[in-house]
């Protein structure tokens, strides 16, 4: 049996890629604008900073090499990548008590893979999956 992939995400589709929005973007917009109590946002400094150390950027989000692509894929963790997640758990966990519902989710079907490393895979959604 496939291992599953794991994600955290809001409630909302990201206008990109057409799947659910994952929680990095929120979480540096809170952060920086100031939108959750001081000790939430310094927790959730640390963790972004965190992930910035050790977590690579991705060096595609999509299958196309035109000039004008957009960032079609969504990003993975893997499930040995278990001090990722439990970091991703306790980001979410800051996001949630702030009024932001984050959800895990799973898939062993994550679309075309355009990056990989040893803790996340990055995939454009298969058409029938967005």
């Amino acid at each position: 049996m496939k291992k599953r992939l794991l994600r955290f995400v809001l409630l909302r589709s990201h206008p990109d890629t057409g799947v659910e929005e994952g929680v990095f973007n929120v979480a540096y917009h809170v952060t920086r604008k100031s939108l959750i109590p001081q000790v939430d946002r310094q927790a959730l400094q640390d963790l972004l900073r965190w992930f910035e150390t050790n977590l690579a950027i991705p060096t595609r989000f999509n299958r196309s090499r035109s000039k004008y692509r957009r960032n079609t894929a969504a990003s993975w963790l893997k499930p040995t990548a278990t001090e990722h997640i439990d970091k991703m758990r306790a980001l979410a966990a800051i996001l949630q008590k702030n009024g932001y519902h984050v959800s895990q989710i799973t898939t062993d079907r994550p679309g075309y893979v355009v990056f990989e490393d040893d803790h996340q895979l990055v995939a454009e959604p298969f058409r029938d999956e967005r």
